[in-house]
């Protein structure tokens, strides 16, 4: 992996762990499933027509078709639609903590049932990493989190998780921009009808919103999207995964500083768990399969 992969992979850690702080000034003044709506139009107009400029086609492969339409589904439309709705009630600091599981899920799925090697270090990887997300799930309820609000995000990263898996058939054959902008899109349209019918649309007009929205169209929606198609088809999914070790600090933190979120030493406890929980399991995943023993035999 060399400096540009570093320096990408550094970037999308930083700005997908922001994301969650905020998402949570965006729905503290504006309807969520609307804002939602309304932000991936944006964005997904702006890259398209990027793309477009650039040279890009939408006429996509069948694969590539099938894994945007996924993605605008499972990734944009499901797990970031509930996370929304629950970062209402639920804090941005447990909310990136309970997505950051999502390396997690990827790797134990893959291992239950695509047929993927683990190593002994990946499996004790997943145990640390669950229970460290187990502990401040916990802790936080018996502190008063919303649980109605903490299913929301389980839900969520598990749709993420079938969403991350259909990366590497978007990612292929080019046109990154186009499939980035197509899938934000299929989101934008998949949301617009729960957020007419189950929603109120009362927005408190304040710079802070203004702020926060746009970070969110441009930051998390277009950039980190696009470095993150860029890592993978650089370094390969399962190195580019590695990165995501860093998101429970960095989400946290972040959490700390912009809306002074506290963290207790069960929480800090449960950060470093889960951050080598994750690096274990990325690190047993790339590794090299054991060469076959040798019988001796010429």
């Amino acid at each position: 992996m060399d400096l540009r992969a570093l320096s990408m992979g550094l970037t999308f850690a930083v700005i997908w762990s922001s994301a969650f702080t905020s998402a949570r000034i965006v729905v503290a003044h504006a309807p969520p499933l609307a804002s939602l709506s309304l932000r991936f139009l944006i964005a997904g107009l702006i890259a398209v027509a990027l793309a477009r400029a650039l040279g890009q086609t939408w006429r996509l492969t069948r694969a590539q078709a099938r894994a945007t339409i996924i993605l605008g589904i499972c990734q944009n439309a499901t797990y970031l639609g509930l996370y929304f709705v629950a970062m209402q009630t639920v804090e941005a600091s447990l909310a990136a903590i309970i997505a950051s599981a999502m390396p997690l899920l990827v790797a134990l799925a893959s291992w239950l049932f695509l047929g993927e090697r683990l190593p002994p270090l990946g499996i004790a990887g997943l145990v640390a990493g669950f229970a460290g997300v187990a502990l401040i799930m916990g802790t936080r309820l018996q502190g008063g989190a919303d649980p109605f609000g903490i299913v929301l995000c389980i839900l969520g990263v598990v749709s993420l998780t079938v969403a991350t898996l259909s990366v590497r058939g978007a990612s292929s054959g080019g046109n990154v921009l186009m499939i980035v902008g197509l899938q934000m899109l299929v989101g934008s349209v998949a949301l617009i009808g729960p957020a007419l019918l189950l929603e109120t649309w009362r927005i408190d007009p304040t710079w802070e919103l203004a702020a926060a929205f746009v970070y969110v169209i441009f930051f998390p929606g277009l950039v980190a999207t696009l470095v993150w198609f860029l890592l993978v088809r650089r370094v390969g999914a399962t190195r580019a995964a590695t990165f995501h070790f860093l998101n429970p600090f960095f989400g946290v933190a972040i959490a700390a500083v912009l809306l002074g979120e506290r963290m207790g030493w069960a929480d800090l406890a449960g950060v470093a768990v889960i951050m080598a929980g994750i690096l274990a399991v990325q690190l047993a995943r790339a590794a090299p399969p054991a060469p076959a023993a040798q019988d001796g035999r010429v």
